[in-house]
This record gives C-alpha cells, sequence and structure tokens, in this order.
C-alpha cells in the first residue's frame, strides 16, 4: 500500500524542522511524527537520511533559483559580466543557506536529484566562455567561488546558530564562544595580533564575504582570465 504523504510534503516538513531542531536533531522518526505518519511510511520516499538530504538540498537550490529562472531568458537574469554572474549567484546562495539553521552543512556534500541545477550554471559558465575562458578555466573559477560560499556559510552558522537573514542578526544571538571581547581578554596580552583578528572575522560577516568574494574575482582574473598572467 503507498504512503498517503508524497515527497514534496516529506521534504517541506523536514526544511521546516530543520529551523528548529537543527540538523543533528532532524530525524526520518522525528520528520514521520511530525506528518502522523509512521516512520516506515517515509522509506516510501527515501531509503535513508543521506537521500533525504539530497533532495533538501535540491529543494533549497530551486528556491534559490527560481528568481533567476523566472521569464524567458536566465542570462538576462544574471547581469552583464561574469564578474556580476559570480556576485551574484554566490551572494543569492549565501542568503539562502543563510535562512535554514545548518543550510551550508545541509547543502555540502549532497547531491542534486534532478537536472535543475543545469539551466543556471549554464548561464553563469556561458558568461565566463563568452568573455572568452576556456570552459575548464571557466569551470575552475565558478567551483572555487562555490566553495568558497559554502565554507563561509557553515562558519557563519557556528557564530550565529539561528536561521535568517544576515540583516536579522543581532549580537545577542551570537554563540558565546565568538566573544571577541573575552577572546581579547584571554589571548590578548601574548598574542595581540591573534586578539584583534577576532573583531575582523566575527564581528562584519557581511564584509568579509564581500570582500573574500571580490579577491576571488580578482585572482580569476589575474590567472585565468584571457591575457592574464597565468
Amino acid at each position: 500500500m503507498a504512503s498517503r504523504i508524497d515527497r514534496k510534503q516529506v521534504v517541506d516538513t523536514a526544511l521546516r524542522l530543520l529551523n528548529d531542531v537543527g540538523l543533528d536533531g532532524l530525524t526520518l522518526r522525528r520528520i514521520a511524527k511530525e506528518l502522523n505518519v509512521q516512520a516506515p511510511a517515509l522509506y516510501w520516499h527515501f531509503k535513508n537520511k543521506q537521500e533525504l538530504l539530497d533532495e533538501m538540498a535540491t529543494e533549497i537550490f530551486r528556491r534559490m533559483t527560481a528568481p533567476f529562472l523566472a521569464g524567458s531568458c536566465v542570462p538576462d537574469a544574471l547581469g552583464v559580466t561574469w564578474q556580476d554572474a559570480m556576485r551574484l549567484t554566490c551572494s543569492a546562495l549565501r542568503r539562502e543557506l543563510l535562512g535554514y539553521r545548518d543550510g551550508g552543512k545541509v547543502f555540502s556534500g549532497t547531491r542534486m536529484t534532478d537536472a535543475g541545477y543545469a539551466p543556471l550554471l549554464d548561464a553563469i559558465l556561458r558568461r565566463f566562455t563568452d568573455a572568452g575562458f576556456t570552459l575548464p578555466d571557466a569551470v575552475r573559477a565558478w567551483w572555487t567561488a562555490y566553495n568558497y560560499t559554502i565554507g563561509v556559510v557553515i562558519e557563519e552558522q557556528s557564530i550565529y546558530p539561528e536561521p535568517g537573514a544576515p540583516e536579522q542578526r543581532r549580537p545577542e544571538k551570537r554563540d558565546p564562544a565568538y566573544d571577541v571581547d573575552d577572546r581579547e581578554r584571554r589571548i590578548g596580552a601574548t598574542h595581540p595580533l591573534a586578539a584583534r583578528a577576532g573583531r575582523v572575522l566575527f564581528d562584519d560577516l557581511d564584509a568579509g564575504f564581500e570582500q573574500g568574494l571580490r579577491m576571488i574575482v580578482a585572482g580569476a582574473a589575474a590567472t585565468l582570465a584571457p591575457g592574464a598572467g597565468g
């Protein structure tokens, strides 16, 4: 007998519960309880938690790309240059993942369950190749920026565990382990530069992300773009 719940219900419920319990607390049993079904009913749709995480990551990506895919022309939604495409998509990915507790960890290491990622990826890479990049160099430039973004989000979500847009952050919501005043008291006398680095690393996460992304864009231009020194 087939389950009375469908795959989308399971994923939507899992993403909603993720914000309440985090990745470690998200279990198939807990999702089943939320859906008022027995846990075996979920196995009609997902063999294990990893399959569910793959679909959750795919759904997060669908939600992120919906604005880009709206309308008739994906590339027009990405701006004019490859630099614009890289900055715009990485910023959108970061913002989307920050909206889910442990969103970076959910996204990291998972596999897309359909080819919905292809139109946007193709449009991004075409920005590069139209500018003269070889396809391998275009892929490496994008892959570097993409992995940078995922890594930054994972670190950010250890500092601010509660999900939400960057502008919704409040200092009192920061994990106490990242108290920069306490850090300076503990190590400032013996390691002053390391102590002061805490304020750079943890006080303005938006500025840090944007600066890092600009560095990657500049690095791609200097080493991979046509005519670059190599």
